[in-house]
């Protein structure tokens, strides 16, 4: 059976406390449907007895004794508490934690129902349990599920209450009830308990039901690093609704009563102890021993050595000297009469004063003055007036610390004892304050700074959510064990919440805090030596040294120089005014001049057109000139063709849930990122909380303005624990994360103030059309990331994902970062196509049919565009059939085919005639030559040949004929021909 289910059905009835007799006692039977009970004798055990009292009816199931009275049983009468104890009268208290007290168990679990790897499995959450410690109860440190459980019967409503100390985030710290069934009860809806500041008990109080009630007091450790989480501290749980006690409590060691009918025990003084059940504290031998507040016994006194004993500076006389001061720690419990102790060393070695702390000034005095309104001083001269059109430069500057500045106090603190109340946590040591001794290492030696609030200079007004002041501080840690240093801030006073810390020894740096709200702030360091149980001193070497504090536009603050200002048109008395949101002091004339568009003024410098800088490529500025952001659209020029793309459908938070991982026991979890990829005109959208439970942010954001577990960014990121991982009722959030609050532009190219996108990051996109790259940054350093973070999100068109598309991190960085500085994230959308233009598309013409032809317009594939210009309709155009043509061809071959025949017989026709004409022509000519005188013979004679012959000219082609002709009207033609003469050729 499993052991919750075993406590479930064998919870005891706490509340029925008995009397003991010698042989028996008495106890009340269980309480009847009216409401009534009878009081029977029991035998005690081992004991055989007979003749036992007859039941008697008892007293009502809801009665009960007032506080400092008990039920004395045999009389059924409240009878008041003797001296040396205490009662509550209907309620029980447990205050001592030397043990686990009777009823209480612990139960560790690892409830993930989808392990990691298994070289990663839980094995080692049998030994993580709550330990005692003496006044208070401390839960386990590492990441399993611890719960304290007690079981409690109630015969009428009540109530329980507890103090606790729940300091860090890393751990999560539930408190709820199940009932006998083992069902969680509507009183404790909201489970999770809050927060408190460092080094103080915050209270919790739930309500109880009749009957019986099961009290969980569960924690779980979230171990994302090497660094451990701080445990939850639980003491002084009250139960109240038990319907009687039949005995009085003893005052626990420490503790004293010395009157009767008291209901709570005083604690023993210092140098005073008692044991349990004490009526007075017993004194301490004072000259070899000593004891702290609520001590159970003495405890000798050591040896004094250097670690009992510190130094201080006193204030500068007239003569401008301080003198070195050694003081014993107090109180002191070391002895110097013991042949190995050492002395205290000799004071009143005289040393120069340090000068004044910029902003004040020494008027011959001992002692450093602010300087008057209107003046201002370096620290070694007097105070002076700001020139003409200039302001004094308010702020603090703590450099020189001879005394403690007046807006500046130190304390001790310890969570589980009181040696260190009253004691000062830190001392000042001329160029530099250090912690102070303390009374064990495990003390919280703080140092706080008010400042009442922050304002911008009088010419500047400063627009919301623009810087309005910073705190600088530097520091070095000396340690050998695992000292600490918290640096938290309170607005309002409303809860202190840890910004940055620091562990083991650091060198000398600078961190800067800015602020951008006007509020009252409280700057507080805390430092710790160890956070395990010490209660000496081994580490008292181990110290922080602040050597300087820088306040900017501190509403109470001096000048330690003036700058310039506005003045007004009508320059009575050359009085500053305030410029307009966006205006920058112009150097010649000293007026306020707006600044040019897509320029943002630096809140560091508004003297000057150089005060208004540059927006990034493809921002512009608010009206205000606050800060740049980017509308969402974006124009790039690429091979003589203009690309403009539209974000606005994605300028809504996109998310990416990247995991999971595991912890070195098991834990599940996941990195969540939010990312507002163009904000509201500069306000930041994306939201990330710490400890989501059972509300909403939409609820967290209405209930308070100040509600410290939101942060608002560009980009940011928390660590998701899922609910079946811890077996939680819904999904928690940590460690939530700014990683962009300021927009610095978008642009093509892959760097941008030195954030670079690798080629390899991220696959090579299929398409021809340019990535575009969203540029972003964090103003908060890190003691990892000295020059903040920064954020470069890669949006690709990708007309396959719709919509909100698919957000991605690099694969050879599944964190989103490689170095924890800058981080990665590829978007693919088809919103991130440029929008469509007329080059995106393609005509296609149709066949003309019946004298119509259609021409339609479709897009070019694969289409790398959205939105845009829409298609043209489809255009219908008037045309000529094909038949018709056809006809037209035909008849004109036919004509021209007839036409050729005719030309050609005609031609022939007339060469016929032609020849014929001509050959009439030669023997006309033939004949003629007959007649000339006469010859020797013109007959041809016998036995002669006839020698003379008509050669008539070559018969021509038609082709030569046709040519013949066409050129016989622009020259004359003549045909030779060749005669055969018999003649002699001497004739």
């Amino acid at each position: 059976m499993d052991v919750m289910d075993s406590l479930c059905l064998s919870s005891t009835d706490y509340a029925l406390l008995h009397e003991r007799k010698k042989d028996y006692h008495f106890e009340y039977t269980e309480c009847d449907s009216s409401g009534s009970r009878w009081r029977v004798a029991i035998p005690n055990s081992a004991v055989d007895c007979s003749g036992l009292p007859d039941p008697v009816r008892g007293k009502e199931c809801t009665f009960s004794c007032a506080s400092g009275e008990y039920l004395e049983m045999k009389n059924q009468v409240c009878s008041k508490c003797g001296e040396g104890t205490y009662s509550l009268g209907s309620g029980i208290k447990f205050d001592e934690w030397d043990e686990l007290p009777a009823g209480f168990s612990n139960i560790a679990t690892f409830m993930d129902t989808v392990v990691g790897p298994s070289d990663s499995r839980p094995d080692g959450c049998n030994n993580s349990s709550w330990i005692p410690r003496g006044n208070y109860i401390e839960s386990n440190r590492d990441d399993c599920t611890v719960s304290l459980i007690y079981a409690v019967h109630l015969k009428k409503s009540g109530y329980v209450f507890f103090e606790y100390q729940y300091v860090d985030n890393n751990i999560f710290f539930e408190f709820f009830i199940q009932n006998d069934q083992c069902q969680e009860m509507d009183t404790t809806a909201d489970k999770w308990v809050k927060l408190t500041d460092n080094g103080e008990w915050g209270s919790h109080s739930v309500m109880l039901k009749s009957g019986t009630n099961i009290l969980y007091w569960r924690t779980t450790g979230i171990l994302m690093g090497s660094k451990a989480v701080k445990p939850v501290l639980v003491k002084n749980i009250t139960i109240e609704g038990v319907a009687y006690t039949s005995e009085c409590f003893p005052c626990k060691p420490g503790t004293f009563s010395n009157k009767p009918g008291s209901f709570i025990c005083q604690v023993c003084p210092r140098n005073t102890y008692s044991e349990k059940g004490a009526k007075e504290c017993i004194k301490c031998d004072e000259d070899s021993q000593f004891s702290e507040e609520g001590s159970s016994e003495c405890t000798e006194r050591p040896p004094c050595t250097t670690k009992d004993y510190f130094q201080i500076h006193t204030p500068c006389d007239e003569e401008g000297k301080t003198q070195i001061m050694y003081k014993w720690i107090e109180p002191k419990i070391c002895r110097e009469d013991l042949t190995d102790a050492i002395r205290l060393p000799p004071s009143g070695e005289k040393k120069d004063c340090p000068p004044c702390n910029p902003g004040f000034y020494n008027n011959g005095s001992s002692s450093c003055h602010p300087c008057p309104p209107g003046t201002f001083s370096d620290g070694t001269k007097e105070c002076r007036p700001c020139p003409a059109g200039t302001e004094p430069a308010l702020g603090f500057e703590y450099k020189w610390w001879n005394v403690l500045p007046g807006n500046m106090k130190t304390s001790c603190f310890n969570v589980g004892n009181s040696k260190c109340d009253g004691m000062n946590g830190w001392e000042v040591a001329g160029d530099h304050i250090q912690s102070g001794a303390g009374g064990s290492d495990n003390d919280y030696l703080i140092l706080n700074l008010h400042i009442p609030g922050f304002k911008p200079p009088t010419s500047v007004t400063g627009a919301m959510g623009t810087e309005l002041g910073r705190i600088t501080f530097v520091f070095e840690t000396l340690c050998s064990a695992d000292c600490v240093l918290y640096f938290m801030v309170d607005i309002n006073r409303k809860s202190t919440n840890v910004v940055e810390s620091w562990g083991g020894t650091k060198e000398k740096q600078a961190y800067t805090h800015i602020i951008f709200k006007n509020a009252t702030f409280t700057f507080t360091w805390a430092f710790q030596r160890t956070n395990q149980g010490q209660d000496n001193r081994r580490f008292v070497n181990d110290l922080v040294k602040i050597y300087s504090v820088t306040a900017t536009n501190a509403v109470d603050g001096v000048a330690s120089s003036c700058r310039a200002c506005a003045l007004g048109s009508e320059q009575s008395g050359s009085s500053c005014v305030p410029c307009p949101p966006g205006h920058y002091i112009e150097k010649e004339t000293n007026q306020c001049k707006e600044c040019p568009p897509d320029t943002y003024l630096s809140i560091h410098q508004v003297y000057g057109k150089e005060a208004c800088v540059p927006c990034g490529p493809g921002s512009r500025s608010t009206q205000d000139h606050s800060v740049c952001y980017s509308d969402c659209f974006f124009y790039h020029e690429k091979e003589n063709q203009s690309l403009r793309y539209d974000f606005s459908t994605l300028s809504s938070v996109g998310s990416l849930m990247n995991g999971p991982s595991f912890t070195s026991k098991g834990t599940k979890y996941f990195h969540f990122f939010n990312i507002s990829l163009c904000g509201h005109e500069g306000k930041k959208m994306a939201l990330c909380t710490n400890n989501i439970t059972d509300f909403t942010v939409k609820e967290m954001v209405a209930g308070s303005d100040d509600y410290t577990n939101l942060v608002g960014a560009f980009v940011c990121q928390s660590t998701i624990i899922p609910s079946e991982s811890k077996g939680f009722r819904a999904a928690l959030s940590s460690q939530s994360i700014i990683l962009a609050d300021t927009f610095l532009g978008v642009t093509v190219e892959t760097t941008l103030q030195n954030i670079n996108i690798k080629e390899d990051m991220f696959p090579v996109s299929p398409s021809q059309i340019p990535d575009v790259h969203f540029f972003y940054k964090s103003s908060t350093t890190t003691t990892s990331c000295i020059n903040g973070r920064s954020t470069a999100v890669k949006m690709r068109c990708n007309p396959t994902k719709p919509g909100a598309g698919v957000i991605s991190v690099p694969s050879k960085c599944p964190a989103g970062t490689c170095d924890g500085c800058t981080f990665y994230f590829l978007w693919e959308s088809a919103e991130a196509c440029p929008l469509c233009t007329e080059h995106d598309f393609h005509e296609i013409e149709g066949a003309c049919k019946r004298g119509f032809q259609e021409t339609l317009y479709v897009w070019n594939e694969p289409k790398w565009c959205i939105k845009g210009i829409s298609l043209p309709e489809k255009k219908l155009s008037t045309c000529e059939t094909v038949d018709f043509w056809l006809k037209v061809g035909a008849g004109v071959g036919a004509f021209t085919a007839v036409l050729l025949v005719a030309l050609t017989c005609y031609f022939w026709k007339k060469n016929q005639k032609l020849e014929y004409k001509y050959s009439k022509l030669v023997m006309t000519t033939n004949s003629k030559e007959c007649e000339l005188p006469a010859a020797d013979s013109c007959a041809i004679m016998e036995g002669e040949d006839n020698e003379e012959e008509v050669v008539y000219s070559n018969k021509q082609s038609l082709l030569r004929k046709l040519k013949s002709l066409a050129t016989k009207e622009k020259e004359d033609h003549f045909e030779s021909v060749q005669l055969k003469s018999s003649r002699s050729p001497n004739i």
